[in-house]
């Protein structure tokens, strides 16, 4: 379930006979959703969230429906923190307002999960998950088969943790929330990355077939681009008085460049042929130019 649907579903679920602080924390958390989605104000609705959770921790924590403000309001409060890159309190936050790792809804745990590896720091939700997954209560909620499958992939394949997810897979949590083809499944992925993980890393000074491949195609186009281009220069000594438009010739030279490499710039090994373009283009330019401009220079 997302924010914003938490924010909606909760006014579904609840009666006419709501108190006026109910009311009040519903609106408040429409008030955050459209802070959060709408404004995109993610410290308000930061704020927001937190106020409202501070009146929740006042009221009856018995009645469902304060259940459902506090997760909605949390899930809020999880992605302004994201927003604002403060992802690493977003554990402790979440703690402090349900005390006890196990007492996490599931959606929320599920939500923690994904941002952690999304982060790249898996191992903070790794002990939270395991009391979480291991209390008894929480084999029989919604979700709780969604929550072992995002900690096996997300966490445990990640950090390389073979016998953790062997039990895991093999114990009474896998056996909870998987079929005996979703448990072979499990097992085939925990083997594959242990396989990839025994492999040797490849020789720095052996390059594979591919890359070979790779560079001779990449050799064989600019060999191409630059036939093309010095032709196009040729033109342009041929053209002398100008009739020949630069600004079309300076339009091809970038359209061939693009059309045949397209190569991300960024990448250094870019480099060694925008370097050439740049050459055989400057060199087009000089020949236009270079008449006029010594010309100019005479008179001067």
């Amino acid at each position: 379930m997302s924010s914003s649907s938490a924010a909606r579903s909760f006014g579904s679920v609840c009666s006419p006979q709501l108190t006026c602080s109910l009311t009040q924390m519903s609106s408040m958390l429409d008030t955050a959703a459209e802070q959060m989605m709408v404004e995109q104000d993610f410290q308000e609705a930061f704020d927001t969230c937190d106020r409202g959770l501070e009146s929740l921790a006042n009221m009856d924590q018995e009645d469902s429906r304060c259940g459902e403000l506090k997760a909605g309001f949390c899930m809020l409060g999880m992605q302004a923190l994201a927003e604002l890159n403060q992802w690493h309190g977003v554990l402790s936050w979440i703690l402090q307002q349900y005390e006890h790792q196990e007492k996490i809804p599931a959606k929320i745990m599920q939500m923690c999960i994904l941002l952690y590896s999304k982060v790249g720091e898996p191992a903070v939700m790794q002990d939270a998950a395991r009391v979480w997954l291991h209390c008894l209560s929480n084999s029989t909620v919604t979700g709780f088969g969604t929550v072992v499958e995002l900690y096996l992939l997300h966490v445990l394949v990640p950090l390389g943790d073979r016998d953790e997810a062997l039990q895991l897979i093999q114990g009474q949590v896998g056996s909870s929330a998987f079929s005996e083809e979703q448990r072979q499944t499990a097992l085939d992925v925990v083997e594959e990355k242990e396989r990839q993980n025994e492999e040797p890393p490849p020789d720095p000074g052996i390059r594979p077939d591919s890359e070979i491949a790779t560079h001779s195609t990449q050799g064989s186009v600019i060999r191409k681009l630059e036939a093309m281009l010095r032709f196009l220069y040729r033109k342009v000594l041929l053209a002398g008085s100008g009739s020949f438009s630069f600004r079309k010739l300076f339009l091809a030279a970038v359209l061939l460049y693009m059309l045949l490499l397209r190569m991300d710039p960024a990448l250094p090994s870019s480099f060694m042929w925008i370097s050439k373009l740049l050459q055989l283009l400057r060199q087009m330019w000089t020949a236009m130019f270079a008449p006029y401009h010594q010309a100019l220079t005479q008179r001067l």
